[in-house]
């Protein structure tokens, strides 16, 4: 069996502030640091091998089993649900799933709610918890534009510092819930690897 920890970590600034953490937990490899297109990293000595995903991704390479852990915002997890351990909640990546909209926004309840979205799943979920019709109009990006041009009523999405929707004359309405970094196992990976991945996890937890 692989001795080594598959660690799948997301490309970009919050997979580097991750791997400083790892870094600092003991579980450093510095191969990553070189310059270079690798995308796979190992290090023997402290027994970790890291690869750089996508972080949608992050959730699929640790369900499927070719990561034992790997680090995904809740976000990914409430909106994907994948079957995997969350271990812990790294507080980094913080930000917050809300509902956005024009600033002069009356909800009128007797007709049917637009929402523009990318996360259906969590205003599926959101808006059956308080009992609203919705009608999805599921995009992929620009989703500040839906209201402003009359394609939907109000957005859901994630807010970081809320400048965006105060460029484009949106508020937050409702604030559904807190996200962040968190580092999450494959199940089978957890069994098997007990010992390295709680070592890990107590060591992250003492930072």
């Amino acid at each position: 069996m692989d001795k080594l920890l598959n660690i799948a970590l997301p490309k970009g600034r919050l997979g580097e502030k991750v791997y400083a953490m790892f870094e600092a937990a003991g579980f450093d490899c510095p191969s990553i640091k070189e310059p270079g297109r690798k995308l796979i990293f190992e290090n023997e000595a402290t027994g970790v091998r890291y690869f750089w995903v996508k972080p949608s991704d992050v959730a699929i390479y640790v369900e499927r089993g070719a990561a034992d852990i790997g680090v995904a915002g809740k976000d990914i997890l409430l909106e994907y649900e994948p079957d995997v351990y969350e271990l812990h909640d790294l507080a980094i990546g913080k930000c917050r799933m809300a509902v956005a909209a024009k600033k002069d926004f009356r909800d009128n309840r007797a007709r049917t709610l637009r929402v523009a979205t990318k996360f259906t799943n969590i205003a599926l979920k959101y808006y059956n918890s308080v009992g609203r019709d919705i009608d999805i109009i599921h995009l992929n990006g620009s989703i500040e534009l839906a209201p402003i041009l009359g394609l939907s009523d109000v957005i859901v999405d994630i807010v970081e510092t809320g400048a965006t929707l105060k460029e484009n004359d949106l508020t937050v309405v409702e604030e559904i819930v807190p996200i962040s970094a968190r580092l999450i196992a494959n199940k089978a990976g957890y069994r098997f690897k007990t010992e390295q991945i709680n070592g890990l996890v107590k060591k992250m937890r003492e930072m």
